[in-house]
């Protein structure tokens, strides 16, 4: 069915899908199926069978699609769709019943089990071994810092400022293979870990009662736990000094000086202390007249930050998977027709601008160009993110990576290559997630003071002893000066953000607020702008039947009957909507004969004997029924957002039916408790303004930009924080990836498009926008945290540091004792650490 006033299309989401745990690895066959979705056996979406999607029977089994394109590449070749090999025990899985499914690099793979999967996730490089090398860089490629976006470099390196490796510009190619850095921080921070583990069990046992140290004896147990510590500190914490002589090196203080100066300090003041014993005076000598040791410390310290970069690292290298499963939406392949009408396919990137294509019914659209001829419906979802296909013909433009749905069309190549839209949004989100840096922590920002600050107190400390102490003057100066620099090692510092956030993720998780990257959290508790999507965040992003009007005449019930009847010949979602709406009636549809659509305007059969005509104003003028009343009464339901349809029989009008895409239940409630706390509430929408107006009004929204490409909604983004707006982006479609990279907070709605949610910071399990108030309060919560926790660390260095540096020796006539040095800084990470526990329990 085609309707010429319809200009929304259909958004369908071929992105990962949770799945149920359960079944052994290998067991010779898939577990059970117990929930009432199935899968689309090629694109690997889960499909409603009662939704009247498209399906298809094969070898007496019906198999279910999310979209005709889907269907019709099943229908040519099932064979190729009906199995998939699990990549870790090689087992032959059902397509169309796997419950375990993961999109990986844009790859579709499938598992026997849960424990498949999760192997899987943990070492995917593990188990594709067989893929190509990748491939070099293309030459004049641009590197550039993600924490240090004004950092670029010809050539692969290091950043002058942080330290951290220069990473790509530019959009992946998917031959990229695995992030070197991330791989190489893996097996450091597991062999940190490994050796840290002991070392904490050795140092600090007889603090709980398990006295190791009485086992080994004191001077074994220090060589132990030097065997322990040199690996860590020589070994795997080498990329971490790098960065922090870059740091000193460019005069730019930061976390990595931090962290180099506090653990080498300890490492080597360690060291001296159990080499050489003697040189150390008795006021700095713990139990047994030994002199106390900091190897734990420096490695614990080490694997922290590790675990940090793991993770920070795991979530940049998703970005290019969601960007190359943008690149996947365009074909790999064209069908060029030659001036002598032969046809054959050709690699798109063979595709020159004037070039004629073909584009059969189920096809992606190859480029962008004009349609000359033959009359199609496309979906263009991934452009405007509405759920209902704009009918195309002679002279109409297309997008290419849109979905031909029906018709044979032969188009005119204008844009191809680089200069296509698909290529161009590509650009957008990989230039915006490039723009914004990982999480820049509080104790960054203070570094730039605190850092210097610690070592002129160190420096100034050795100097007043060397000046002013006792003999031996040189060992006491050099035992204040590591003293200070020991208790401002940043241990406390070091936890304050990561438990913090840890504990605010697994908070968010249970209220079905998942958070993909620390910096959202930060950003979101300062937001004061929220541009919102409608299709698939407002609304629900599916039509349904909203009403039914009747002539004089006629029943309502028997106007949607005979719709009804005539629908169930068109695949378009206008018609799947009438007839749903039909069967939840509970009405009898009859057959309908003599069907015939004609695109753009409507479709016409019989029924029982009667000839019915359903369409646009135009159709029914071409048919020579007078149907003014009836405009009349579709135009005022288009004024409240609905899609109308005239109805007339035996050439006469019956009545209108009307479609309408339903808001979301807590659309309203939620946006009302948004706007109170202060915020700006901004509707950006590729849908018409008129039904944007209708949408809007409803949900008290005074501010509507519609008719918005992807292009459009990501420079409005742009704009508001030009004028130094704060802005959050709340959307699901493939059309609002920029948009979400670019905003300073990404929202998704956990219904969405797969590249939305790489895009966004933070996804939305429901895809309920309460979630959006509820992640607000937990950002403001878990920033204040942060905050505290700071506080604790920081007031510890203020006045262990005084101490440590001498200042109560005129006074009592003692250094600080190291046993309590050690006291006060394991004091400050467990104050830390209960503090940011506390959000375990926040109200959200």
């Amino acid at each position: 069915m085609a309707h010429s006033d319809h200009t929304h299309n259909h958004s369908h989401n071929h992105g990962d899908h949770v799945h149920k745990k359960g079944g052994s690895c290998c067991s010779g066959s898939a577990p059970a199926q117990t929930q009432t979705l199935v899968r689309d056996p090629v694109c690997g979406m889960t499909v409603d069978p009662q939704a009247g999607k498209p399906s298809h029977e094969h070898a007496g089994h019906t198999y279910h699609f999310c979209c005709e394109g889907c269907r019709t590449k099943f229908a040519a070749d099932p064979e190729s769709y009906l199995t998939a090999k699990d990549p870790v025990c090689g087992m032959n899985v059902d397509r169309a019943s796997a419950r375990h499914f993961l999109r990986h690099q844009g790859g579709k793979y499938y598992f026997c089990s849960a424990r498949c999967l999760e192997k899987f996730e943990a070492e995917p490089e593990k188990y594709l071994g067989d893929r190509p090398a990748p491939e070099p860089m293309p030459q004049g490629t641009k590197y550039t810092c993600p924490m240090d976006p004004e950092i670029i470099r010809d050539e692969p390196g290091d950043c002058p400022i942080c330290g951290m490796a220069l990473e790509p510009m530019g959009v992946p190619t998917g031959n990229e293979g695995p992030n070197p850095e991330l791989i190489d921080f893996t097996r450091r921070f597991w062999v940190s870990l490994s050796l840290a583990i002991p070392l904490m069990i050795i140092s600090m046992g007889p603090m709980v009662g398990l006295p190791v140290r009485d086992w080994l004896g004191e001077r074994v147990a220090v060589w132990a736990e030097f065997a322990l510590a040199t690996p860590v500190v020589l070994w795997a914490a080498y990329p971490f000094f790098k960065r922090g002589w870059a740091s000193i090196r460019n005069r730019s203080p930061n976390m990595w000086t931090l962290i180099s100066i506090g653990v080498s300090a300890a490492y080597l003041y360690s060291v001296v202390a159990m080499l050489f014993p003697d040189l150390f005076p008795h006021e700095v000598r713990g139990h047994g007249d030994s002199v106390p040791v900091y190897f734990e410390a420096s490695a614990v310290i080490i694997a922290l930050v590790f675990l940090g970069q793991v993770l920070e690292l795991k979530a940049r290298e998703k970005t290019g998977s969601a960007i190359r499963a943008l690149l996947d939406l365009a074909p790999k392949t064209a069908r060029r027709v030659d001036a002598d009408g032969s046809e054959h396919d050709v690699p798109l990137a063979e595709v020159k601008a004037g070039e004629r294509l073909r584009i059969r019914p189920g096809e992606s659209v190859p480029v962008d160009g004009i349609v000359e001829q033959g009359r199609s419906t496309i979906d263009e979802s991934m452009i405007t993110g509405e759920p209902i296909p704009v009918e195309k013909g002679e002279g109409d433009g297309l997008i290419g990576g849109t979905l031909n749905r029906n018709g044979t069309l032969v188009m005119r190549a204008e844009k191809v290559g680089s200069e296509t839209t698909l290529s161009r949004i590509v650009e957008l989100v990989a230039k915006a997630q490039r723009s914004r840096a990982p999480i820049q922590s509080l104790a960054d920002r203070v570094s730039g003071w605190f850092v210097p600050t610690v070592v002129l107190i160190a420096i100034l400390a050795f100097a007043a002893w060397m000046v002013f102490g006792p003999e031996p003057r040189l060992v006491y100066a050099i035992v204040s000066a590591v003293s200070v620099l020991i208790i401002a090692c940043p241990c406390a510092l070091g936890l304050a953000t990561p438990m913090s956030i840890m504990t605010a993720t697994g908070r968010g998780a249970q209220a079905g607020v998942l958070i993909r990257e620390a910096a959202a959290l930060e950003r979101l508790a300062e937001v004061d702008t929220l541009i919102v999507d409608k299709t698939g965040t407002l609304t629900e992003g599916r039509p349904e039947l909203s009403d039914v009007r009747a002539e004089q005449g006629f029943e309502e019930n028997e106007v949607l009957a005979l719709a009804a009847s005539i629908e169930q010949g068109s695949e378009h979602p206008l018609a799947e909507a009438i007839v749903a709406g039909a069967k939840a009636r509970g009405l009898a549809i009859p057959a309908a004969g003599d069907f015939e659509a004609v695109n753009g305007k409507g479709v016409s059969g019989t029924v029982g004997g009667r000839r019915l005509v359903l369409g646009n104003a135009l159709f029914m003028q071409e048919h020579g029924i007078d149907a003014a009343l009836t405009s009349q009464h579709a135009d005022a339901l288009r004024e409240n957002g609905r899609s109308a349809i005239l109805v007339a029989v035996d050439g006469k009008p019956a009545g209108v039916v009307a479609v309408s895409d339903p808001i979301k239940p807590t659309a309203a409630e939620a946006l009302r408790e948004l706007t109170r706390s202060g915020m700006r509430i901004v509707m950006a929408t590729g849908d018409n303004e008129r039904t944007a107006k209708a949408i809007a009004a409803k949900l008290g929204i005074s501010e509507i930009r519609a008719g918005m490409l992807p292009q459009a909604k990501a420079d409005l983004v742009a704009e508001l924080k030009g004028r130094g707006a704060v802005v959050v982006m709340a959307g699901d479609g493939i059309n609002d990836a920029p948009a979400l990279a670019a905003a300073d907070v990404g929202i998704a709605m956990g219904t969405g498009a797969d590249v939305a949610l790489e895009s966004a910071g933070i996804t939305l399990v429901k895809g309920d926008l309460t979630g959006i108030v509820r992640a607000r309060h937990l950002a403001e919560k878990t920033l204040s945290n942060i905050r505290q926790n700071l506080f604790f660390a920081f007031l510890y260095n203020a006045l262990g540091v005084p101490v440590a540096a001498g200042v109560l020796y005129p006074v009592t006539g003692t250094l600080l004792s190291p046993m309590l040095a050690a006291a006060a800084m394991s004091l400050s990470s467990v104050s830390v650490i209960a503090n940011a526990l506390r959000l375990r329990t926040v109200r959200l």
